[in-house]
């Protein structure tokens, strides 16, 4: 393997480059019109531009893609997470190609991609789960007796569905008509697909998840597990392992749970298994058919490259480690900051990056796509960076995080910053007691941390601007377009 397309953009563009350059294997970039300067395409060795700023007229265009690897002799694709990873149709289309496609076989994503199935794939293995029905409700009425049976609160869910999308808590028998029917409407919009079933609501359960590698070769093993808990409208956005509730039989049992899902659709490569945790009890959620936004508190804590062994299980090697060599070193937590309000509901919040300085400093890691002067775009996820810390211990991590936190200067935009250090100071976080609910629970946006001082910030704009020497519309450090010295190396 010695050319990977890395099918995505921003921060885990870059990190996946990162690692297959440590593994001196070539990278390609590919990018939307509203992505010319972003960093991914100036760090790849090689980068095509394929569309306009929409994802569906660009990072979506799975053929297009596949078109740029023929013509620059690629040899792998690496779909990073979002967009393409967990498409069945486009790894079979890259595979057609003759091209690896770095990631599961096209079986355990179509298998673990739908809800239904796979509860039906881990069904034989003994793993707990939460009652509810084993397959889609077409018809109201029966899913109204189910619901009696089951006892309300029930959750109505999305076979096919992901990030909240198509999921309806429903408390009292008198609401489940009406919110049937917009579930089923919701992932119908959502995912072409309106097969929804039902579940007992678990009404104050922790996310935890695991994280699994298998390699073509029949042996796989768990990374531990993620603590992802603290979560708006039901998405993460802060992560930290390991958790503070697992005790180590408790760790164990999980594993291996997690490993026999891995097994029931003959998994290979990376992937996560997520459970709900509630009084001392685990219940299979679902599988994540790719490398999780969070990978990089597993890495902190195992010392393992998450996307070396992707990459080296694409090229059919062995695992060099077996379980027992897996080791549970100190503690790690992510912040994702997200260009979004926290004062306004989280609202996505874009804009110029008018400063952005990085923290640094020992157990501090920063994962971005973007730098000073650049434009948050409208088109994408607002995620921005992912900042990372390690300790020794959890209370290490926590104060790392702190002081991370308040190095991490951006003006320009709103962030989850401020939300972050609230986090962190909280004392039901910092006992390790919250739960999924802590955000409605907890949070409170007259508490953020938010500085007054506004002239030495309005001092630094202004020098920055000052000393700005070329306008980010067109700025492209030592690789342009029109730089004959790169010309080649793009189309």
């Amino acid at each position: 393997m010695k050319k990977i397309l890395v099918a995505n953009r921003g921060e885990i563009a870059l990190r996946v480059m990162r690692s297959a350059k440590e593994m001196g294997i070539k990278t390609v970039a590919v990018y939307s019109e509203a992505d010319r300067n972003a960093l991914h395409v100036q760090y790849a060795d090689e980068a095509v531009l394929i569309g306009p700023p929409p994802s569906n007229q660009s990072y979506l265009l799975g053929d297009k893609i596949i078109e740029v690897c023929k013509k620059l002799d690629v040899d792998a694709i690496h779909p990073g997470y979002g967009f393409l990873s967990e498409n069945a149709e486009f790894a079979k289309n890259v595979n057609e190609a003759g091209i690896i496609f770095i990631g599961p076989s096209i079986h355990a994503i179509e298998v673990m991609g739908d809800k239904l199935s796979a509860k039906a794939a881990v069904k034989n293995y003994d793993i707990p789960m939460v009652p509810g029905t084993d397959e889609a409700m077409t018809d109201i009425e029966d899913a109204k007796n189910i619901a009696n049976e089951i006892g309300y609160p029930i959750l109505i869910k999305a076979s096919a569905g992901g990030g909240g999308k198509g999921m309806r808590i429903v408390s009292k028998v008198n609401d489940f008509e009406e919110q049937m029917e917009l579930a089923v409407n919701e992932a119908t919009s959502a995912f072409g697909n309106g097969s929804v079933f039902i579940e007992k609501y678990v009404e104050s359960p922790r996310h935890i998840e695991i994280q699994v590698l298998a390699d073509t070769h029949s042996n796989i093993i768990h990374l531990f597990e993620r603590e992802c808990s603290i979560q708006r409208r039901h998405q993460k956005v802060i992560e930290e392992a390991p958790s503070t509730i697992l005790t180590p039989e408790l760790r164990e049992q999980m594993g291996q749970s997690a490993v026999d899902v891995a097994k029931a659709c003959n998994y290979i490569g990376a992937g996560t298994v997520e459970f709900l945790f509630d009084n001392g009890k685990y219940y299979f959620l679902e599988m994540n058919t790719r490398l999780q936004v969070e990978h990089p508190v597993t890495e902190f804590i195992t010392g393992i490259d998450l996307v070396k062994e992707q990459i080296k299980i694409a090229r059919g090697e062995k695992l060099s480690f077996e379980q027992n060599d897996i080791e549970l070193r100190g503690h790690s937590i992510e912040l994702r900051v997200y260009a979004e309000d926290p004062n306004n509901n989280f609202l996505p919040d874009i804009g110029k990056l008018k400063l952005y300085k990085r923290p640094q400093g020992n157990g501090v890691r920063v994962d971005d796509g973007y730098d000073e002067g650049m434009n948050i775009p409208i088109y994408y996820d607002p995620m921005i960076a992912k900042l990372v810390t390690y300790g020794q211990n959890r209370q290490e991590a926590i104060e790392r995080m702190k002081r991370a936190i308040d190095e991490y200067r951006i003006i320009g935009i709103e962030t989850t910053l401020p939300f972050g250090k609230f986090v962190m100071e909280t004392d039901s976080f910092i006992s390790g007691n919250y739960n999924t609910h802590f955000v409605q629970d907890y949070f409170d946006p007259q508490k953020l941390n938010v500085s007054n001082d506004d002239e030495p910030v309005a001092a630094i704009i202004m020098a920055n601007i000052l000393n700005q020497e070329y306008s980010t519309s067109d700025y492209m450090p030592h690789k342009t377009e029109f730089d004959s010295k790169w010309r080649k190396n793009r189309l």
